[in-house]
């Protein structure tokens, strides 16, 4: 009897991301669902530009790299061109968060029809460790080394409870790969927002909350205390909308 094994819907190269980043259980997650499912040869995922940038790599759906934070509106045009087929985006804070805000917000108030996983570190991992639009006040990072001062910098952005304003989107929750009940939690929200694109109900983010041990300084045992510590007090995890639920 098998326990365990490599879902289908990842491909055999290995992930290069830094020891303790939590890319590659939300990447399994999000492959588990596509297998359950059983909508890997109608899928197509869209890459951001990021640490996921060579998500094309690691899934073994049909992928498309859009350019810095356009995956939403790459989505869009794919969805509508291919209806029948699941399209999902897998973007970072940096990606979707800041040079893709506009793309995130319309595909949103459109609720389009199509699914985005958003991956919550609180940092720009790929290009060095920079402030983000997510960075917690008073965090440190590259350009930020005495802590983001919200006088200046402003306060991080709460991309689910902003789109949960909107009329258009039918599934928005945050969810954290930090400890295995939260992962386990994370599994369900994936696969209730890929099924809600089976059942054509429209758009869905699941933004998840992960690590960057190295970009954050700290051991990977660390970073994921430091997620219960301060990223969950600041990005509560939770359900922001499901019309599901409201119309019942």
């Amino acid at each position: 009897m098998i326990v365990f094994q490599k879902p289908k819907a990842l491909t055999d190269a290995p992930f290069h991301y830094c020891p303790g980043c939590t890319h590659g259980i939300i990447h399994r997650l999000v492959a588990e669902a596509i297998d359950e499912l059983g909508i890997e040869g109608k899928t197509v995922g869209v890459a951001p530009v990021g640490c996921a940038v060579m998500a094309y790599d690691y899934f073994a759906c049909d992928m498309v790299e859009a350019a810095h934070g356009r995956a939403p509106a790459i989505a869009t045009g794919l969805k509508r061109c291919m209806p029948e087929n699941i399209v999902f985006t897998y973007q970072g804070d940096g990606d979707l968060a800041s040079i893709g805000m506009a793309e995130t917000v319309h595909a949103a108030a459109r609720n389009e029809n199509i699914t985005i996983i958003f991956v919550n570190n609180a940092i720009y991992g790929m290009t060095g460790g920079q402030m983000a639009p997510t960075s917690l006040p008073g965090q440190v990072t590259q350009t930020s080394p005495y802590g983001r001062d919200t006088k200046t910098a402003g306060f991080p952005i709460k991309v689910s409870e902003m789109l949960a304003t909107l009329e258009g989107p039918q599934y928005i929750e945050r969810v954290a790969v930090n400890n295995v009940k939260n992962i386990k939690n994370a599994k369900k929200a994936i696969l209730k927002a890929f099924k809600n694109q089976t059942e054509n109900k429209g758009f869905s983010l699941i933004e998840i909350i992960s690590t960057c041990p190295t970009n954050w300084g700290m051991t990977p045992s660390k970073a994921l205390e430091w997620v219960d510590e301060k990223m969950i007090p600041h990005y509560p995890l939770g359900v922001y909308r499901d019309k599901d639920k409201e119309a019942e």
